[in-house]
């Protein structure tokens, strides 16, 4: 603790505010130590294997499950009907797809763009000037809105056209139908969904931390989303599916296994897929994804196994007492290769399922009138001097 030259206390922060509590939620947490997450008051693995993405999102928006299945029904048909884009959107997505392709952004990019667009058109106002059922609506617009906004961009850049939503699928089975113009098998529909349920929310990552504040200044839904999504966006947030995957690409081969992983292990190189910021134990989101994986089978996920057995083996004998397990992005992967997802979608479907969780905490944090406003102290060359006179 510190005074700054104004006489004002400074409470001295670490790095990136790790272990900072920067204020109380209901919508969730992350017990790293225990490997255990949740939403509210549920396990958000337990969620991911008996519920669907509809049912959880209804737990974040309103605070309960629904109570029985008309409920649970009438909110899915409410979420569904949202899903078409405005014409205003839908006429200028070919020209973001185009721009997006050209800089190579990609899909993601595209959808922050169309995402601020779609805030204008609907008429979205500052939550501070909003009562809490407008706000409510705005993010169910904008959420519902996501997987179309995606999918259309991506569908664009790859030279076909969209897909219109259909109302009677589910949210994941439509995300899917949308993407390849097909209808899912169940199987696959249902994996997806798992992996998006699981993925809804994660504490407070620096996505969420991000619509938080632009929510605390009073913004639109559609501001505070724009922001959450620029902050996945980054390489050190959006999650790395498809690198995780990559991975095994390198590898290869079942014998390249181990001179591979001793390569990288003994040059300190990072393994893609493993290792996590919160959890010292094993990711549960990773144990879930497993069995996904598992239940599908074949050459590809026995390799997968095998890859993660190998390397906390040789970590165990090149590094005693360093713990490295698999995360979320590594059978995410794995999982989503198997449903049909192209790579460069990969981020882009975290962010579908994130925004849910983005949403419930825009509404949580809009109940606080207070602006997030920390301090940075100052470290550069003392003041005041003298400006020098222009010559």
């Amino acid at each position: 603790m510190t005074v700054n030259r104004s006489g004002s206390t400074l409470i001295e922060a670490p790095r990136g505010l790790a272990g900072v509590v920067v204020t109380d939620t209901e919508i969730g947490d992350v017990r790293g130590r225990e490997g255990f997450y949740h939403y509210r008051q549920y396990s958000a693995v337990d969620l991911a294997r008996t519920r669907s993405f509809e049912d959880v999102w209804h737990l974040l928006i309103h605070g309960e499950l629904p109570p029985d299945a008309e409920r649970a029904a009438a909110f899915a048909a409410e979420t569904a009907v949202l899903r078409r884009l405005p014409d205003e959107v839908s006429a200028v997505l070919p020209a973001i797809a185009a721009a997006a392709q050209a800089t190579g952004s990609g899909p993601l990019a595209g959808m922050r763009t169309a995402l601020s667009l779609l805030g204008a058109v609907k008429g979205f106002r500052p939550v501070y000037d909003i009562g809490a059922d407008e706000r409510r609506r705005d993010t169910l617009a904008a959420a519902a809105a996501v997987p179309t906004l995606l999918t259309a961009l991506y569908r664009l850049g790859e030279g076909r056209d969209p897909v219109e939503p259909r109302e009677d699928l589910p949210y994941a089975a439509n995300y899917l139908y949308m993407l390849t113009g097909s209808e899912p098998e169940p199987e696959r529909a249902r994996a997806v969904e798992q992996y998006l349920i699981s993925t809804i929310d994660h504490g407070f990552n620096a996505s969420t931390f991000t619509a938080r504040v632009i929510a605390s200044t009073g913004a639109d839904v559609a501001a505070c989303l724009v922001g959450a999504v620029g902050a996945l966006s980054g390489p050190l947030h959006g999650g790395a599916p498809s690198r995780a995957l990559d991975t095994l690409d390198a590898i290869g081969t079942p014998d390249r296994i181990d001179p591979w992983i001793r390569q990288r292990v003994l040059a300190g190189d990072r393994i893609m897929g493993f290792g996590h910021a919160v959890y010292g134990t094993e990711d549960p989101r990773s144990r879930m994804l497993r069995e996904i994986a598992r239940r599908f089978g074949g050459p590809r996920v026995d390799f997968a196994v095998e890859v993660e057995r190998r390397v906390e083996a040789i970590l165990a004998e090149l590094k005693p007492g360093r713990e490295l397990h698999t995360n979320v992005e590594f059978y995410a992967g794995v999982v989503m290769e198997l449903c049909g997802l192209p790579r460069e979608m990969f981020t882009p479907t975290f962010a579908a399922a994130r925004v849910v969780g983005w949403s419930a905490n825009i509404l949580e944090q809009s109940e606080d009138r207070k602006i997030i406003r920390p301090v940075a102290r100052y470290v550069g060359p003392g003041a005041p001097m003298a400006v020098p006179v222009a010559a």
